[in-house]
C-alpha cells in the first residue's frame, strides 16, 4: 500500500534483528510480518504457545507465517511480567542472530472500567505488562541495541493527552499507558544519539481479536486494519536513529510519505471510523500533528491530516461552529459562551465570539465566558441542529443558563442561521 516511488523502496531491514512483544497475533504480528517481507529476523516474545481458548494464533503459528513471508523467526515464551523470561528470551535472541538492531514494545493489557469496579488483580497485570514489562525489556535490550548501527525503540503508546476526560472512565488503564509514553521520553532523552526511542499509536480504532472481544460483533466495520501500523512503524524503523523522541500517529505520518489512499486499510472502505482513544477529536491536530516539529538531526514531524471520522455529534457540531464562525458572527454578538454537558462526550465545551477571529472547541474558553449554559450532550446535539429551541430547552428545565440573557438571546438567533448547516 505504500508508493513504490517513496524511499521505501532503499530501506531495507535485511538483517535486522527485531525483539517484538506480544507478536503472537494482532498488531505485533502484522509489524514482524512487514519487516519478515524485507528479509529480517523476528524474535517473538509472546506468552501464547498453547492454543487460546477465544483468541487466535501462537507464537509457533506466527514463527510459521514469519518464516513464509522471507524472514527468519525465533519464537520465545515470554511473560513481560516475568523478568528471568525476558533476560532469557534476550539471550537466546543473541545468541541465534548475533544481536538485536530494534526492540517493539507491543504487549498490552487492557481494562476499561472505573477506579471502584477495577479489580487489584487488574490493575496490577496493566502496571506489569504496560508499564513495567516495557522498562525491564527495554532495560534488558539496550546493552545490546547500543551496539547496532541503527537500533531503535517502538513503544506502542499515545501522546500523554492530560485531557482528564482520558482519566475519568479508566483511569488505571489510561496511567499504565501513559507511563509505557513516559519510558519514550526519559529513555529518548537518556540515549539520545545511540538509540531511537519513539511511540506509534494509531489515529482510529484498529482491527483486532482482542477489540472484537472489547467491542463485540459489527464493529470491525469501524476499525481499519493492523497493516497501517505495520506500514508506519516500518517507516519509523527504517529513518536514521537521531529521529527520537517522537509521538507519532500513524495516518500522520504516512500522509507525509505519500500515501493518499487509506481506504486500503479500512476493514469496510468508506463506512465511518472509530477514532481512537487519547486523541481529542478537535484539539489532536494543533496539539499533536498540527504544526512542523523538528527533531534532532532535521528530522521532521508534521502535520495536515484530516480529522478521524465520524466525530462523537458534539464534536461534529463544534466542528461546523469552528468553520462557520466569521467576524461578523463576532461583531454581532461579542460573548463568550460556556457549555457544561453530561453523559456521553461530556465535558466542558465553548464558543468565543468576542475574540477576534473567534474560535470553539473543547476545554475552558480563552477568556472568562459571559454565558455558562448547563444541558446534556443529547439535549445539546438537538438545540444546535434545530430539534430542541432554546427557549423550550429553557423552560423545560433541560437547559440552565447562568450570566448574561441577552447573550443568550443573541445565540438563539445564531443558532437559527446555523442550522442549516448543522
Amino acid at each position: 500500500s505504500l508508493p513504490s516511488t517513496s524511499l521505501f523502496t532503499f530501506r531495507k531491514l535485511a538483517g535486522c534483528t527485531l525483539f517484538i512483544t506480544g507478536a503472537s497475533r494482532g498488531i505485533g504480528k502484522a509489524i514482524a510480518l512487514k519487516a519478515a517481507k524485507d528479509g529480517a529476523n523476528i524474535v517473538i516474545a509472546a506468552k501464547t504457545a498453547e492454543p487460546h481458548p477465544t483468541l487466535p494464533g501462537t507464537i509457533y503459528t506466527a514463527a510459521a507465517e514469519i518464516e513464509a513471508a522471507g524472514g527468519k523467526a525465533l519464537p520465545c515464551v515470554v511473560n513481560v511480567r516475568e523478568e528471568q523470561q525476558i533476560i532469557n528470551a534476550v539471550e537466546k535472541a543473541v545468541n541465534t542472530f548475533g544481536g538485536i538492531d530494534i526492540l517493539v514494545n507491543n504487549a498490552s493489557a487492557i481494562s476499561l472500567t472505573g477506579t471502584l469496579e477495577t479489580e487489584t488483580k487488574k490493575v496490577n497485570l496493566m502496571m506489569d505488562v504496560n508499564v513495567r514489562g516495557t522498562y525491564l525489556t527495554s532495560k534488558t535490550c539496550l546493552p545490546h541495541l547500543r551496539k547496532s548501527r541503527n537500533p531503535h525503540i517502538l513503544n506502542l503508546s499515545p501522546p500523554m493527552n492530560m485531557n482528564p476526560m482520558w482519566f475519568k472512565n479508566h483511569c488505571a488503564y489510561t496511567i499504565s499507558k501513559y507511563g509505557m509514553s513516559m519510558c519514550v521520553l526519559g529513555m529518548a532523552e537518556e540515549f539520545r544519539g545511540e538509540v531511537a526511542v519513539n511511540a506509534l499509536w494509531p489515529k482510529t480504532a484498529i482491527h483486532t481479536a482482542a477489540l472484537d472481544m472489547l467491542g463485540g460483533s459489527g464493529i470491525e466495520k469501524q476499525c481499519r486494519k493492523t497493516d497501517i501500523l505495520a506500514d508506519a512503524a516500518y517507516c519509523i524503523l527504517t529513518k536514521p536513529k537521531s529521529f527520537t523522541g517522537n509521538f507519532v500517529i500513524d495516518e500522520v505520518l504516512l500522509r507525509e510519505e505519500g500515501v493518499k489512499d487509506f481506504d486500503v486499510y479500512a476493514i469496510a472502505p468508506g463506512h465511518p471510523l472509530i477514532p481512537d482513544f487519547f486523541l481529542d477529536a478537535l484539539k489532536e491536530e494543533k496539539k499533536f500533528s498540527g504544526s512542523q516539529r523538528e527533531g534532532p538531526g532535521g528530522a521532521k514531524v508534521n502535520a495536515e491530516s484530516a480529522p478521524a471520522k465520524p466525530l462523537s455529534p458534539v464534536a461534529e457540531t463544534f466542528r461546523v461552529i469552528q468553520g462557520a464562525v466569521s467576524e461578523e458572527y463576532v461583531r454581532a454578538t461579542q460573548g463568550v459562551f460556556q457549555f457544561e454537558l453530561s453523559g456521553d462526550d461530556g465535558g466542558t465545551w465553548y464558543i468565543d465570539l468576542k475574540t477576534k477571529g473567534g474560535s470553539a472547541g473543547f476545554g475552558k474558553p480563552p477568556v472568562t465566558a459571559d454565558v455558562v449554559m448547563s444541558m446534556s450532550s443529547a439535549d445539546f446535539v438537538k438545540m444546535f441542529t434545530g430539534k430542541l429551541k432554546p427557549t423550550m430547552a429553557f423552560m423545560s428545565g433541560k437547559l440552565r443558563i447562568k450570566g448574561n440573557m441577552t447573550l443568550a438571546i443573541k445565540l438563539e438567533k445564531m443558532l437559527t442561521q446555523l442550522n442549516s448547516k448543522l
